[in-house]
């Protein structure tokens, strides 16, 4: 099931001699005097023009930083990124904007299929990358595009929220301190409950655009597809695959990579530290039970179980027919860690805060009190919020730190996402083999 699309396919070149001219041809950029960092939007729908473009556009001063140029395959929402950026630079070909030497970063927000080629392609133009999560669409994907940082030394940040919470920086120092003994267990997960489903109700579909558009109506359909790359399959024109394209398999993961990866990464960060860690098993169930309209791959209801060398399980639920929602809680020996009173910090409404509680397992109330101040019972921790996850990616470019979720974490994260799609998908566990880091 795990696709196998070479390295060569995902960088868009003739082998490795093209690769070295590339990082040839465009060395690191030094930032210049006034230190100001030049930001080229890959990708500007609905996140991308909407989130990223607005958040970077609204700090331009506060940040030092400047949105120099957008690319898109659809006409229409590069003329859309321009007006509220003006002056900034539109391309219908992401290379063209990679080729503009001007810009020091990227931000990538196209459709996941797309999130492992350009990326690499930005990291080899010599361009820092902040992507929007899933990491990539595939496991050898992940593994490519960690190797590309590895090898560059270019700042690399996939963008799930929840690891700029600075609860699960937390909970990851009190469990190396042993505060809640052998950690065993992870939970989190949920849902909403809608009349359509989320991806119809979320992704409006335009009527007018199209591959034989005019003007703002024009869409690179066969750019977006990427069959040339390996990235799709080649099919007519879709309008439904391509506005709604996380309902179907060969562009996403469904709300496992989608909704899940936003989950997974955090949980990683507080059970093994910030370069996360690989599952040895993963199995997933779950079905299409509500939205039976035959235009979609993805089931609205999917559970996830991995299991870790460290000897720990995390589970993970995600629903889009049903309301409720199961505690995001890491349980160990002697205790347990709970999230609490989980805030938005104003002007951020998608990057949520959390408290910690400790609380003890009755059996061990001496082992907890030995290691939480001998405190009796339960221990509420208010935690600080940190920076935000794209402003931490703007102060690692400047060596300021580190960023929330680097490429070995996004990669350890992306492998358990994907087998368990793949789990769900075959109806059976997957396992890892270490020693050469693929799916047996």
């Amino acid at each position: 099931m795990e696709d196998t699309i070479s390295r060569r396919k995902f960088i868009g070149t003739n082998g490795q001699a093209a690769v070295a001219a590339i990082g040839a041809a465009f060395p690191p950029k030094v930032l210049g005097a006034n230190d100001r960092i030049r930001i080229g939007i890959i990708g500007v729908g609905g996140h991308g023009g909407g989130n990223h473009l607005k958040w970077l556009h609204s700090r331009t001063q506060e940040n030092n930083i400047e949105v120099g140029a957008v690319a898109d395959v659809y006409q229409r929402r590069i003329t859309r990124a321009q007006s509220v950026v003006a002056g900034a630079k539109g391309y219908l070909d992401y290379r063209k904007l990679l080729e503009n030497k001007d810009i020091d970063a990227v931000v990538v927000a196209t459709p996941d299929h797309w999130h492992a080629k350009i990326s690499i392609d930005a990291l080899e133009a010599g361009k820092h990358v902040y992507c929007e999560k899933p990491m990539t669409l595939t496991i050898p994907q992940a593994i490519a595009v960690r190797d590309t940082v590895r090898r560059t030394k270019m700042v690399y940040t996939v963008g799930p929220q929840r690891t700029g919470d600075a609860a699960f920086w937390e909970a990851n120092s009190a469990i190396q301190e042993g505060r809640i003994g052998k950690v065993m267990w992870a939970q989190s997960g949920g849902g909403g409950s809608q009349r359509v489903s989320i991806y119809d109700g979320w992704f409006k579909i335009d009527p007018s655009a199209h591959p034989n558009g005019a003007g703002d109506d024009y869409v690179d359909w066969d750019m977006w597809l990427g069959w040339q790359f390996g990235l799709a399959p080649k099919i007519p024109w879709d309008p439904e695959h391509y506005f709604r394209f996380r309902k179907y398999w060969p562009y996403s993961g469904g709300q496992a990579s989608d909704l899940l990866f936003h989950t997974l990464a955090p949980l990683l960060l507080a059970l093994a530290g910030p370069n996360g860690a690989y599952p040895k098993r993963v199995t997933a169930s779950g079905g299409l039970y509500v939205f039976k309209d035959g235009g979609r791959d993805v089931p609205d209801v999917y559970v996830t179980t991995l299991d870790y060398p460290g000897e720990y399980t995390i589970l993970l639920v995600n629903h889009s027919a049903v309301g409720g929602r199961i505690p995001t809680m890491i349980c160990g020996r002697h205790g347990a860690i709970e999230m609490t009173n989980t805030r938005t910090p104003r002007g951020r409404p998608h990057e949520p805060t959390s408290d910690l509680r400790f609380r003890p397992e009755s059996e061990f109330l001496a082992e907890f009190k030995e290691k939480n101040g001998n405190r009796e019972g339960e221990v509420d921790v208010k935690v600080e919020a940190r920076r935000d996850i794209m402003a931490r990616f703007l102060d690692a470019i400047r060596g300021l730190g580190t960023v929330s979720c680097n490429a070995e974490l996004g990669a350890a994260t992306m492998a358990g996402i994907k087998m368990g799609v793949d789990a769900y998908r075959l109806n059976k566990p997957m396992l890892w083999d270490p020693k050469t880091e693929t799916v047996l």
